[in-house]
């Protein structure tokens, strides 16, 4: 998997994370969708990973996606930062995965 950050992105990512210590995750959360296959991407900071988390690295850093969630997801893909919804887009080179990425801050330290 290979992950791309615009500049416009990590500079969010950075204002966000600002000191905080923990870890960034492109998360494909299931929770009340209902179903597995019925999920929403979101870029999450956690304090821990998981178990089934890897490590892509980026120009930007590292990002944690779970492995068995990468099947939702396409082997490219670029997370952008759209200024007038002030959200996070994930897209590939076909499609919008999700236009309006949120961004959570999961950690103790919020």
């Amino acid at each position: 998997m290979n992950i791309k950050i615009t500049a416009k992105a990590a500079e969010q990512i950075e204002a966000r994370i600002a000191e905080k210590a923990g870890y960034l995750k492109l998360k494909y959360d299931t929770e009340g969708c209902g179903c597995v296959v019925s999920g929403v991407t979101a870029l999450w900071l956690v304090d821990h990973l998981d178990e089934d988390d890897r490590e892509v690295a980026t120009d930007h850093g590292s990002i944690y996606v779970e492995k068995s969630k990468e099947v939702f997801l396409d082997e490219e893909v670029i997370i952008d930062y759209y200024e007038k919804a002030n959200c996070f887009q994930l897209k590939s080179k076909s499609e919008y995965l999700n236009p309006r990425m949120s961004f959570f801050n999961k950690t103790k330290d919020k």
